[in-house]
């Protein structure tokens, strides 16, 4: 095993873009385009089902865009999602920003484990629901191998992450075109309303974003990966490219569904809701196959994910905007301390599921809200740069697209979190606020100034929210 070095400068690794296509795609295609029957059919029908996909793939493409434009007019930014957010908005911001982004990867690595023991759960009744101490137990082996697995190197992460994610779209396109085939006209029908039960087109479309939020994660894939790029122009059009792609795969597995079964089954679906739908359609067969394919999947995105959560770490420490020690990489480029600790915190929230009611739903939902504020202080820089017009030449070429596309994106993203409602912002308040620490740490490593007056007013608001979350679970407004 290669030594680490805190302090050597290490060659970096580089990637084509169809590399980095992969990593967008693979990011995306994980475990949530396995649990999308379930989840709409709890939400609504058919009708509310294309009204939300049309909401969250325009405001998806627009983050596309903007992590296209930004990757062109800020080549020198590396880890987009990090770095974006502290050029706009200052140190403390672009703290939160990577530390928010890195949390919610590390809680979106356990929904991945949790549908992994949930599967094979449907014939190993210890599993449960992939929430049950043999479940963990399990999860944390695998948890660990994938660790010793990144730690060889980025090359060879990546190359996995290209063949897993070209085999794991197989069984995703076969259920669609199975589906198609076995569609039964009237049960699509009976579904385009939704049930009354369901309330409101509005409330239906608004109870479906955060999933949609989840499934679309990793469209910032190849921007945080993007100091690994060949050519600098590659960021952009990989991202645009893998959206489009998984936006049509995410609407057809939606969508296609709804012809299979009614809506009360539908939403009462084990997850993954993909295996039952197509159990459904052609026999036990078609859950075994999709129960594999998931499997696949799952281990591809969480691979993909856990390089993208230590990048950003490792740049944010290179930065001194997080402890030096998140800043050691070892001479295969792996940024072994931040990977570390993105293992560490994963097999926390690991056990923590051993206490959630519905541990699939949760963490699922907690993973979107983290990301939200991210994803608006990328969108908010967008519009500040064109707005100012920092990173464009004196024609200003594309400035104004790119305040319009800014502009939306920043609408869509402040639109999110209003949907995912005040218990997932002060859910995840709890989790932004203890990581101060860290920024004190750094701060202190430098002999400056923890906090200036301006960052005091921002921590204060966040451990003033983090206080009223942690009193509204004790007192049970909010639950796990």
């Amino acid at each position: 095993m290669a030594a680490d070095t805190a302090q050597a400068p290490q060659k970096t690794a580089k990637v084509s873009f169809g590399t980095l296509s992969m990593m967008v795609v693979g990011s995306m295609v994980g475990a949530g385009v396995f649990s999308l029957p379930a989840r709409f059919g709890e939400a609504t029908g058919i009708w509310g089902a294309l009204i939300a996909w049309g909401i969250a793939g325009a405001g998806m493409l627009m983050l596309a865009f903007v992590f296209q434009s930004l990757a062109v007019r800020k080549p020198k930014l590396d880890a987009g999602v990090y770095a974006y957010a502290k050029a706009g908005f200052g140190q403390y911001i672009g703290f939160f920003s990577a530390f928010g982004y890195w949390a919610s990867a590390c809680v979106g690595n356990v929904l991945y484990w949790v549908l992994i023991m949930s599967t094979i759960g449907a014939v190993a009744a210890p599993l449960g629901h992939g929430d049950t101490l043999l479940a963990v137990l399990l999860s944390s082996v695998g948890l660990w191998l994938f660790f010793f697995l990144i730690r060889r190197g980025v090359k060879e992460a990546t190359a996995i992450n290209r063949i897993v994610t070209v085999a794991k779209l197989v069984p995703i396109l076969v259920f669609i075109v199975l589906a198609v085939v076995f569609l039964k006209p009237a049960v699509f029908v009976d579904n385009l309303a939704g049930a009354p039960h369901l309330g409101s087109l509005y409330h239906q479309v608004t109870g479906t974003m955060l999933v949609t939020v989840f499934v679309f994660l990793g469209v910032e894939g190849a921007s945080v990966y993007s100091r690994h790029a060949r050519r600098r122009e590659d960021v952009g059009r990989a991202t645009v490219l893998g959206f489009l792609g998984v936006l049509a795969v995410f609407a057809s597995v939606t969508i296609v569904s709804y012809g299979i079964l009614p809506l009360d089954q539908i939403a009462h679906l084990r997850q993954p809701s993909m295996a039952g739908v197509l159990e459904e359609a052609v026999g036990t067969w078609g859950k075994v196959f999709v129960s594999v394919g998931l499997i696949i999947s799952v281990l591809g995105a969480y691979l993909a994910w856990t390089l993208m959560a230590a990048e950003v770490l490792f740049v944010a420490a290179k930065d001194d905007d997080m402890p030096r020690f998140l800043g050691r990489a070892n001479a295969a480029d792996v940024p072994t301390a931040s990977l570390l600790m993105t293992t560490i915190l994963s097999q926390i929230v690991l056990v923590v599921t051993l206490f959630s009611e519905n541990a699939f739903d949760f963490v699922l939902d907690l993973t979107s809200a983290l990301t939200l504020i991210p994803f608006l202080l990328v969108a908010g820089y967008a519009v500040r740069i064109a707005v100012t017009g920092d990173g464009y030449d004196a024609a200003r070429t594309g400035l104004r697209r790119d305040l319009i596309i800014g502009s939306l994106a920043t609408i869509y993203t402040a639109f999110l979190l209003y949907a995912a409602g005040v218990k997932f912002i002060l859910v995840s308040l709890i989790i932004y606020a203890p990581a101060s620490v860290l920024f004190a740490m750094a701060r202190r490593e430098q002999g400056r100034r923890v906090f200036s007056p301006a960052e005091l007013v921002v921590l204060a608001v966040s451990v003033a929210g983090a206080v009223v979350g942690v009193v509204a679970l004790a007192l049970g407004w909010i639950s796990i």
